[in-house]
């Protein structure tokens, strides 16, 4: 991938590789981030499962009700049968643990739980490690299982196992190519890396570089001065041969109701995700969720100005394209049994509206504007003012740098308000709350500028545009 070292001044910005589809470069660059900052992830982006715990409830919920429906028709001798539930990408564990313990909560009778071996699948060692390591999911041990494999890589799981499977923010990060139709042809997008030029004097051994990045040597990588976030990316288009895509028809017929060279996000990987979901899937199995950040509104994706991915800390994160999944299941035979907003899934296993921290904080009339330092104390303070009536059963100390920018004064206050929020505390900036909790919290809110017009208008309002959307299907199909 590596082009020809150069340190040619006058070929600034200096060439890292040589133009390649999306997906290749995507598939390279993160696996160069996660061996460089695997360990450190929650300090470029954070997912609803990281630290809460009411996304993994509402699953150990979900899934005990229709448990419970399936048995009122199955045999009485599938009632003993041993269950796998599987996790595709199961990243520190956190989902996992709170699955379990809240569908060992629920299952007073010993109906379900202990037939439950829950097998947790993650490509990235660094990851799977913070899974092994998680405190939460070790008193599960006993039926938990931690395979170092990637999804494409679980030829050797027989057909027919699997009686639930879950992925959570793992399809925004499977290859993902960015095509459009042209004059009767299918391009895709490609890019090529550059490293800013104000960095080359960082890196006086540009062909050690440039070797440790193509070899993606994360040891020699971890020597050098960090690059991910100075790399500038050139694009351009090309036409492509579809007879080696998958589901080359479906792409086809879905890019005819697309204008003319709107770039759309064709997620390969979480395409290809469903045929192995579909595979594994045992006969009257409870059947397959996957959630993500995208969008099944048409007028999304016929939008040229959406953003189809966008780079955190080096690593790409892709828009799911839901309207070419549910294509996808159509052709593959699948009926989708559900397709709807995570919050609507979170929120109806609680019987209420939900929002997450950040919800709240876009409702906010007059968000301070200038000072990073400014927008994290209105932060940690709205989490002060929720942390009255909101109480996790996990205690999850909330993990919250402050800008450098922070005067000293500030700081000194920010960081003891930090220490004093209580371990039994909101989790997560992103964490989910629910409509009581956000009204009992409503007087300390309105203190700090909130609307309490506005914050009832967000807890009303329907899904975004693109929003983070759970899509469901069972192995009959419904």
């Amino acid at each position: 991938m590596g082009a020809s070292p150069s340190i040619d001044p006058d070929a600034l910005p200096q060439l890292v590789g040589d133009f390649q589809p999306v997906d290749m470069w995507q598939a390279h660059i993160n696996r160069i981030f996660y061996g460089l900052r695997g360990s450190r992830v929650r300090e470029y982006y954070q997912t609803v499962a990281a630290a809460d715990f009411r996304l993994g409830f509402a699953l150990a919920e979900d899934y005990w009700r229709r448990c419970g429906q399936r048995a009122k028709t199955q045999a009485a001798d599938q009632a003993t049968v041993p269950l796998i539930v599987m996790e595709w990408g199961v990243g520190n564990g956190n989902l996992a643990a709170c699955f379990l313990d809240r569908l060992q909560e629920l299952d007073q009778e010993q109906l379900i739980f202990p037939r439950i071996t829950y097998r947790c699948i993650e490509r990235e060692p660094v990851l799977l490690e913070q899974a092994k390591a998680n405190p939460d999911l070790a008193k599960h041990r006993d039926r938990v299982t931690f395979e170092p494999v990637s999804i494409e890589d679980l030829s050797a799981c027989p057909d027919g196992s699997i009686d639930r499977i879950i992925c959570n923010e793992l399809w925004s990060e499977l290859p993902t190519k960015l095509i459009l139709r042209k004059g009767g042809e299918i391009h895709e997008e490609q890019l090529r890396p550059n490293l800013n030029e104000k960095r080359l004097a960082d890196f006086p051994d540009w062909a050690k570089f440039i070797e440790a990045f193509d070899q993606q040597d994360i040891e020699s990588l971890h020597t050098l001065p960090s690059f991910l976030e100075d790399l500038v990316w050139e694009r351009e288009y090309r036409p492509i041969e579809t007879k080696t895509f998958p589901f080359r028809r479906t792409v086809a017929d879905f890019l005819k109701h697309i204008d003319e060279e709107v770039l759309v996000p064709y997620n390969v990987g979480a395409c290809q995700s469903i045929k192995e979901a579909k595979r594994l899937l045992a006969t009257n199995a409870i059947g397959f969720s996957s959630f993500d950040a995208g969008t099944v509104d048409p007028r999304v994706l016929n939008d040229p100005e959406k953003p189809c991915y966008t780079v955190q800390g080096g690593q790409f994160s892709f828009m799911v394209n839901f309207q070419l999944m549910l294509d996808v299941a159509r052709h593959l035979g699948i009926h989708t049994g559900m397709i709807e907003s995570q919050r609507d899934f979170v929120g109806r296993s609680l019987s209420t509206n939900v929002l997450s921290v950040m919800d709240l904080l876009a409702s906010h009339p007059s968000p301070p504007e200038g000072q990073d330092w400014k927008v994290e104390a209105l932060i940690l303070r709205t989490l002060e003012a929720l942390n009255r009536t909101y109480v996790s059963p996990y205690q999850r100390h909330i993990d919250f740098p402050l800008s450098e920018s922070t005067p000293a004064q500030e700081r000194a206050a920010l960081e003891n308000l930090v220490r004093s929020l209580p371990p039994h505390g909101v989790p997560d900036t992103i964490a989910y709350l629910t409509e009581s909790e956000i009204l009992k919290a409503m007087p300390d809110l309105q203190k700090l500028g909130y609307d309490s017009e506005g914050i009832k208008d967000m807890l009303q309002l329907p899904p975004q545009p693109v929003d983070y959307t759970h899509m469901f299907f069972s192995s009959n199909g419904s």
